[in-house]
């Protein structure tokens, strides 16, 4: 059984909070990036060794609990570079979609709702 099937398995409570984003959501940035690949491969290629889903999954995963890439590559059992690669096109083709592309600088700043925050993550000696 692969990464996404066990979250089919989850309610969707549970899967927002897992994950980090809504069932729906997902099935969204799913076709998104499906239509992209078949795009890319129309005239063939050879097939990823993980899904689609399991990639968005596990570059979820990435973005949402900073694992290094090298867990990831450990936990999915492909390589490095296939996670850096897959990490690189999932983020790029969902920012490319007008569904996923977060607002700009200039959008943002003419929101009257928005409030500024700044936080510092400055790392530290433990």
């Amino acid at each position: 059984m692969n990464h996404y099937e066990k979250t089919e398995r989850l309610k969707d409570a549970d899967f927002k909070q897992l994950i980090g984003v809504k069932r729906k959501t997902f099935s969204e940035m799913v076709k998104v990036l499906n239509a992209k690949y078949l795009k890319k491969h129309e005239k063939g290629g050879r097939k990823p060794k993980l899904t689609l889903e399991e990639q968005l999954l596990m570059t979820l995963k990435y973005l949402r609990r900073y694992a290094t890439q090298k867990e990831l590559a450990y936990e999915f059992e492909v390589g490095e570079a296939t996670i850096h690669d897959t990490i690189v096109w999932i983020e790029n083709t969902l920012v490319r979609s007008e569904k996923f592309k977060p607002p700009g600088k200039k959008e943002l700043l003419e929101e009257e709702s928005i409030e500024i925050i700044l936080v510092d993550v400055t790392e530290c000696p433990i």
